[in-house]
This record gives C-alpha cells, sequence and structure tokens, in this order.
C-alpha cells in the first residue's frame, strides 16, 4: 500500500494547467454571461402614459384596439416574474368592467346622441319636474350605444396603458429614481401603487391554500372566506411598512438657509402656475403665440425648484438606475406614438373620431396605425428581464 505522501504527490510528466478559465491560450471565458440591466422604470412610465395619452386623442375602436395589442404584446415580453407583474390581468378586468358599465348607464339613463335604430324600449319610469333632462328607460338605439362603446372603450383603454406601467415597472426602483423634493410624495404614490398587486397576490396564494386544502376557492361564500385574510394580511404590512420607515428615519429634513427655502417655494409655484398657464394657452386658439414660451418657462422654473428642494432631503442612492440609450428609444417611441396621435387628430379628424350618425363603419387610417405601431419597439430593446422579487 502506498503512502499518503507517495498517493497525494502530483504527476510531474503531465502539463500543468492553470486554475483559472483564461488560463489556456485562445478559450473563452467560463461561466454565465452577465444579464442586460434592467430599464429604467421611468421610461416604462413614460412610454405607457404616451400610449394612454395616444388613446384619448381618438375614438376609433380599430386603433383603440391596436393600442391594446401594442401594451399587450409589450408586457407579455417584456415583464418580469415578480409580485406587481401580474396586475395587468386585473387592470383589464377592471377596462372590462368600466366598458359593461358605461353601456349599461347608456341602456338604462339614454344617451343625448339622436338615433333612429331603435333596439329595444324599455318601459320609461316618470320622473319629477326637477329631474328634467333624465329619463330612466325608454327607447335604446343603436347610435347611442355605439356613441357610449366608443366613448367607453377609450377610457378602458387608458386603464389598460396605466396597467401596463405597473406591470412593467418596478416601484421600488422607481422610488429611487425619484428627485429629494419628491421623496416623501413619491413613497405614497408607490405605497399605493403596490396595494393592488400585493393585494392579488395575496388573494392568488390564499386561493391556491384552500385548493390545496380541498376547500372552495371560488363564488360568494369562497370570497368571503378569502376576504378576511386578505385585510389582516393588509394590516399586517401597513404596520411593518411604518415600522420599516420609522426606523430609516422617513421625513427627516436637513437645514437649509431660509433665502434657500423662500427661492425653491416661489420657483416651484411659479413654475406651476406657467404650467397651467402654458397648458392652457397650447390648448386655445387664442393662446397660440404666448402658450409654448410660457410652458417651457414654466418648467424650467418647476425643475429648478426641485433642485433646490432637494437640499432638504438627506438621503443617498445605492447603486442608482442609469438613464441610457435604451430608456431614451422606449420613451421616446412612446412620445412618438402621443406626438403623431396629436397631429393626426388635427389634420384628419374624422379617421380618428367616426361619426354614429348616420351609422357608418369604422375605417383603420394607415397612418395613425402605423404611428401605434412605433409603440412596439420596446419589445425588441428589453426583452424579459430577470428581477428578484
Amino acid at each position: 500500500m502506498r503512502s499518503c505522501g507517495q498517493s497525494c504527490r502530483r504527476d510531474d510528466s503531465r502539463p500543468e494547467e492553470s486554475a483559472t478559465p483564461q488560463g489556456r491560450a485562445g478559450e473563452a471565458p467560463l461561466g454565465p454571461r452577465q444579464p442586460r440591466a434592467p430599464l429604467h422604470p421611468g421610461a416604462w412610465w413614460l412610454w405607457s402614459l404616451s400610449l394612454g395619452t395616444a388613446a384619448t386623442r381618438t375614438t376609433n375602436p380599430l386603433l383603440l384596439a391596436l393600442l391594446i395589442a401594442t401594451s399587450a404584446y409589450v408586457v407579455v415580453t417584456c415583464r418580469p416574474d415578480t409580485p406587481w407583474s401580474r396586475s395587468y390581468s386585473a387592470f383589464v378586468k377592471l377596462a372590462l368592467a368600466v366598458l359593461l358599465i358605461r353601456l349599461a348607464f347608456a341602456i338604462a339613463l339614454g344617451s343625448p346622441i339622436p338615433g333612429t335604430h331603435v333596439i329595444v324600449t324599455l318601459p320609461e319610469v316618470p320622473l319629477p319636474p326637477w329631474a328634467q333632462g333624465i329619463r330612466l328607460g325608454g327607447k335604446v338605439t343603436a347610435e347611442g350605444l355605439l356613441f357610449a362603446l366608443y366613448d367607453g372603450l377609450k377610457l378602458a383603454t387608458l386603464l389598460i396603458c396605466v396597467g401596463a406601467a405597473n406591470a412593467l415597472a418596478n416601484p421600488a426602483r422607481l422610488l429611487k429614481s425619484l428627485p429629494g423634493a419628491l421623496y416623501e410624495m413619491g413613497v405614497a404614490v408607490v405605497v399605493a401603487l403596490t396595494f393592488a398587486p400585493n393585494l392579488i397576490a395575496d388573494v392568488h396564494r390564499l386561493r391556491a391554500a384552500r385548493r390545496l386544502r380541498g376547500r372552495p376557492d371560488s363564488g360568494v361564500r369562497g370570497l368571503l372566506q378569502v376576504g378576511l385574510p386578505v385585510l389582516e394580511g393588509a394590516l399586517e404590512r401597513s404596520v411593518a411598512l411604518a415600522a420599516a420607515m420609522d426606523a430609516r428615519g422617513y421625513g427627516r429634513t436637513a437645514d437649509v438657509p431660509a433665502p434657500v427655502r423662500r427661492t425653491t417655494a416661489a420657483l416651484t409655484l411659479g413654475g406651476l402656475l406657467g404650467v397651467c398657464a402654458g397648458t392652457y394657452g397650447v390648448l386655445t386658439a387664442e393662446g397660440g403665440t404666448y402658450g409654448l414660451p410660457v410652458l417651457l418657462a414654466g418648467l424650467a422654473a418647476a425643475l429648478a425648484g426641485l433642485r433646490l428642494g432637494g437640499r432638504r432631503s438627506l438621503r443617498t442612492r445605492y447603486r442608482p438606475d442609469r438613464w441610457g440609450v435604451r430608456a431614451w428609444l422606449v420613451a421616446g417611441s412612446g412620445a412618438a406614438v402621443a406626438v403623431l396621435m396629436a397631429l393626426a387628430s388635427v389634420y384628419d379628424p374624422e379617421a380618428l373620431h367616426p361619426g354614429v350618425v348616420p351609422l357608418v363603419a369604422p375605417t383603420l387610417p394607415l397612418r395613425p396605425a402605423a404611428a401605434v405601431l412605433l409603440g412596439l419597439l420596446p419589445a425588441f430593446l428589453a426583452p424579459a428581464p430577470k428581477e428578484p422579487s
């Protein structure tokens, strides 16, 4: 039997190999490839809000359906496997409920749109003289229903676009990207935005647990028995969040000179007033000469005020998100959709707002449809990022 020294002796006749992956010449480094950095959450919000802005410029159901399909494709392609990414289906259901409620009101309360194609005549309830202008029941026309469908679909598309931002953007990383002056308000907004995703995740978890125990998880009985644990979990999460915020010094501010505080307040207030006046001037024909300069000056003053206001916030950022080329392209694609749709609503309003009196079938305008397709660019720039939940 060989001794330990003989058995553990290295065979010097073999060529020595390096322990590092770069030991052999021409050999590629081993190990997994580094994943690409996730996209800035602000880019996702700008993209989705731009699509929502485009939805407010039209009532054409074909263009609205194309906007919904664009946002849905980007969400399916780019959303991470996180709790908040599952909230998109809830926003779709909410949008469908809004659309059905809008149609129900049009059937029950009537429509201001006159129509000649009567679908059904409901029993009309007589109302007192002080309720003049309101009716319950009566004739339900195809023109009124179609007008309500177009109007409700516009609001539903806006809700779906907001749901896309909730599914794609990490709320915690979005909070880190806010300027210091908006930190406290940003915390409140982020807590409000994460309420729906966390509530949906709790409902899914509790329903799965009830199914494993052989208990009903659907219907009125299942909903009532799931509701109490969900509320209890929300209360516990609120207490834990309050304790964490208190431990981290939430609300603590730094001492700044009084002239800086007054300058910050004046710039912020004056900038917001300038933004309001400039926006009014841009939207009206009389203020076309002064609207844009006042709007730009107001934005500059408001940004300067926020910059100075950030001195009172004692906070630092660990590994802040970078606004890179991909973020510019994603936000720019959404802004391009909004701008092109706004221009199309000015130069070709009939195509973006199909009439209902007389009844005509809506057509798909090619140029606005091509503009909407620009919103698909994020699906090729930021596919399926992986983030820890």
